[in-house]
This record gives C-alpha cells, sequence and structure tokens, in this order.
C-alpha cells in the first residue's frame, strides 16, 4: 500500500494544512491501495502563491532550458514507469494487458514533442508594422480526470512547461497517486521550485478553489460536461482562460460496403479498451440496415470472447469499473435501456462469469435502438455499447450529428476517400477513418457540450500562449 502525507509545493515536500486524508481503494478486490492527504483553500492558495512568485523568472527562460527539462522528465517519467503502471492497476483498474501501452508509455513521447516545440515560443512574425510574439499565459491551474490520468497530466504539463508557465495540479480521488510519483519526477531532475506544485483533495473544495482563484491565468479541466459547466462558473468572474475536455456520446458509422469484420472488431475494442471509461469511445455504432443484423451477431462474438477478470492477470481485457458508484451508474443505464425497448444482445446487469466481488459490468451490447432512447443520448462511461442502423448516409451522418457531444466520431468505409468526405460532415473534433490510430502530434478536443480548446499538437502548445502585437 502506498502512502503520501505530503504536498508538493515550492519545490518542497511540505505537511498540508488541511488534515483530512483519503483511502484510495482497489477497484477489482475492494482493498486499499493507497492513503492520501485531503487538502483545503489554504493549501490551495500556498500552492498559486508558489507558482505566481516563480513565473517571473521561469517565463524568461530560455526555450532550449525549458526544452531540457521536458527531456529529462521522459527520461525519469520511463525509469517510473513500472511505479506508474502500477498506480493504473491497482486505482483505475486497467488490466496489465494494456495499462503501459494506453496510460503511462505516452508521458515520455508527449514531453519529448514538447521539448521539440518550445522553440515555437522565441519566433516571431511581422506584419506590415507589427511584430507579434508569443507569451506564456502566467499561472495554469489543472484538474484531471480519473480514467486517463497520466496521458491528461502529461497532456497539460508538458505544454504549458514548453511554454513557460507554471502551474497548480489536482488530480481526481481515485487515481491520485501518479500525481505524486510525477511530482517525486519534477524534484528529482531539478525542476525550478515554483513551476510545479501539486494539491490534492475534493473536487468541490479544491477544484473550486483553483477554478476562482484570482492569481490563476487559465484552467484546464478534463472531465464531465456537468463538472466543466461548474468550473466555467467560477472561473467567469476573473475572465480567466477556460480550456475543457468534457463528455462524448461518439458515432461510428460503419458503410455497406465496409469490412465489416475489421469495422466491428476495432468498434468493440474501441469501446472496450478501459472498461468503456473513455471520453471519446465510439459507443454509437451506426450500421447499414442491409448488414446490421450481420453486424450484430459479429459484435456479440466479438464481446463475449473477451476476457473479464482480474487486471492483473495479463489475459484479462476488461477489468472492473472504477468505483462502486460508477458500477451502479453503468447499470441503471442498462436497466434504463431495457425498459426503453432495446434488444440486449449481450451482457446485462448480472456479475460476468466466474466473478463473485468487485466492481465488475459484464461488455453490454444492445441491438434496435433508437437515437432517442436515454442509451444513444447520455454518456454511460462503461461497457455498453449501442447499435443503431441506417437506410442511406445522409441519415447515418444525422444520426451521428443528432448528440449535444462533439468530441469524436469514427467512420469504416470502403476505402480512405469515402470515409474522410463522410468524416468531413460530422460535427466532433477528431474521426478515426477506418481504423485509425490516435496521433499525440494532432489536437484533440470537441465540438459543443465536448468542450473548447485543444489538447496535444503545436494547437496545444497555443493554449498556454498570449499573443501579444508590437507596432513600429
Amino acid at each position: 500500500m502506498r502512502i503520501y502525507d505530503k504536498f508538493y509545493i515550492n519545490g518542497q515536500w511540505v505537511e498540508p494544512i488541511g488534515k483530512g486524508t483519503s483511502e484510495v481503494i482497489n477497484p477489482a478486490n475492494g482493498e486499499i491501495s493507497a492513503t492520501v492527504p485531503y487538502g483545503n483553500a489554504e493549501d490551495v492558495n500556498a500552492a498559486v502563491s508558489a507558482a505566481r512568485n516563480a513565473f517571473d523568472s521561469w517565463s524568461r527562460t530560455s526555450a532550449a532550458e525549458r526544452a531540457d527539462f521536458l527531456r529529462k522528465i521522459a527520461i525519469e517519467g520511463e525509469r517510473r514507469n513500472a511505479d506508474l503502471t502500477q498506480t493504473i492497476i491497482d486505482e483505475l483498474g486497467m488490466p496489465i494487458k494494456n495499462a503501459a501501452e494506453f496510460q503511462v508509455d505516452s508521458l515520455a513521447i508527449i514531453c519529448e514533442s514538447f521539448a521539440d516545440k518550445a522553440r515555437q515560443m522565441e519566433e516571431q512574425e511581422e506584419v506590415g508594422n507589427s511584430i507579434i510574439i508569443k507569451e506564456p499565459i502566467g499561472v495554469c491551474a489543472m484538474i484531471n480526470p480519473w480514467n486517463y490520468p497520466i496521458w491528461q497530466l502529461i497532456g497539460k504539463v508538458a505544454p504549458a512547461i514548453a511554454a513557460g508557465c507554471t502551474m497548480v495540479v489536482k488530480a481526481a480521488s481515485q487515481t491520485p497517486s501518479h500525481l505524486f510519483i510525477f511530482a517525486e519526477i519534477c524534484d528529482a531532475v531539478g525542476l525550478p521550485a515554483g513551476v510545479f506544485n501539486m494539491v490534492h483533495g475534493s473536487g468541490r473544495e479544491i477544484g473550486g478553489a483553483l477554478s476562482s482563484h484570482p492569481d490563476v491565468d487559465l484552467v484546464s479541466f478534463t472531465g464531465s460536461t456537468s463538472a466543466g459547466v461548474q468550473v466555467s462558473n467560477k472561473a467567469a468572474p476573473s475572465v480567466k482562460r477556460v480550456c475543457l475536455e468534457l463528455g462524448g456520446k461518439s458515432p461510428f458509422i460503419i458503410t455497406e460496403e465496409a469490412d465489416l469484420d475489421a469495422a466491428i472488431n476495432f468498434g468493440v475494442d474501441h469501446v472496450m479498451v478501459n472498461t468503456g471509461q473513455t471520453c471519446d469511445a465510439l459507443t454509437r455504432m451506426i450500421i447499414h440496415e442491409s448488414r446490421y443484423e450481420e453486424a450484430v451477431e459479429l459484435a456479440k462474438s466479438k464481446a463475449e470472447n473477451l476476457v473479464v477478470g482480474d487486471p492483473t492477470d495479463p489475459g484479462v481485457f476488461v477489468g472492473p469499473m472504477s468505483s462502486a458508484g460508477q458500477k451502479q451508474s453503468v447499470l441503471d443505464y442498462i436497466d434504463q435501456a431495457i425498459a426503453d425497448g432495446a434488444r440486449l444482445v449481450t451482457g446485462g446487469t448480472d456479475m460476468p462469469a466466474g466473478l463473485t466481488s468487485g466492481n465488475y459490468v459484464s461488455p453490454t451490447i444492445f441491438a434496435d435502438v433508437t437515437n432517442d432512447m436515454t442509451i444513444a443520448q447520455e454518456e454511460v462511461f462503461g461497457p455498453v455499447l449501442v447499435m443503431i442502423r441506417y437506410s442511406d448516409i445522409d441519415q447515418a451522418i444525422e444520426i451521428a450529428n443528432d448528440t449535444p457531444y462533439g468530441l469524436a466520431a469514427g467512420v469504416w468505409a470502403g476505402d480512405k476517400d469515402k470515409a474522410t468526405a463522410i468524416a468531413r460532415r460530422i460535427r466532433a473534433g477528431q474521426c478515426a477513418i477506418n481504423g485509425g490510430a490516435p496521433n499525440h502530434e494532432a489536437p484533440f478536443g470537441g465540438y459543443k457540450e465536448s468542450g473548447n480548446g485543444r489538447e496535444f499538437g503545436v494547437e496545444g502548445l497555443h493554449e498556454y500562449c498570449e499573443l501579444k502585437a508590437m507596432q513600429y
């Protein structure tokens, strides 16, 4: 069991001002995997003050110096890869088969990416009689989710360091240990005091204090849409910049001529890989009516062959839900879908075969779903896939866009050009074309209620910049 009792503020491990502690529960077996301190608004004040005091000198460092720190963090992160991976298994319940690849390995890759981009902060452009330069925005508050905690952490921290910003970071209560380890990494590489600061505590108190703090210039938040609205409201009085990566109910259009077996394999894996706890999961599979029943049978077979169980078992693909509360939420959605008339193809509310305890939900597929059902409109955040039929491509696109969200989408067609033409008509921030893999160099973010701003790529760096025009 990991035990943490201090926060990392101003380059030091310090006793929290808040007096509470919290136990982190392993969702697979109910055992305590870690204990962490719970701070309060005074801890936030101390951390923000450290970041504010450090900003002036850090913002004037060279891009080369900041890039060097990012590369050192990448190296130290690789050295701590096994420790970070274990936190994902213990706290999130993601199986060891995927935990490092999907959660941890990206730390070094993203650090290297933004190390290369740091030099852009020193570039300038002349337009007429103006010189246009980039400057770091200032002190950044980062509030991270529990489902991809390390990927989201480094997606915020790395561009902030590259830009010359300072920061205060808060992790989710379900998966906090990686943040303490990352603070150890920053300390080990000698990142200057006050550049990176971390606190921990309840989202209501710590998140609220960070979002509303007058000395914070930017809030970057990843989480639910409802929580993102609260963050925005807290930040509004001081007119600080807010970057939000929120919920999704992403469509996956499969055309009549598509390689159906390949498309179904990709689609089911995409939903189930983190037990459905993925904001951009392609949870609405939209299939041409001529191949609909064939697709349903393929999806059923694929889902039933996924191994569910102990995340420490290398053969397991689907682990537990992150918490008992999250499990119950998913079961409630399943019950609602059945009540609404959706056809349960496989899965449901019973425990997976061979399991008697833990926060497990069987991989679940519904057919005969219409887009007005709750299961097709709301983010379930569990291993639940819905299958919707369409008669022509215009109807498919109409179904795809009939959602308050716009984070991601997928299209599988007969060739890349056909798929791309369909993807252009879908209102979403990214789209997987015929199974295209994620790209850390491309911007990530959503339309509509899925948020604003972008992470990763050059656009991710720009979120942490202010533009200045100097006329001569």
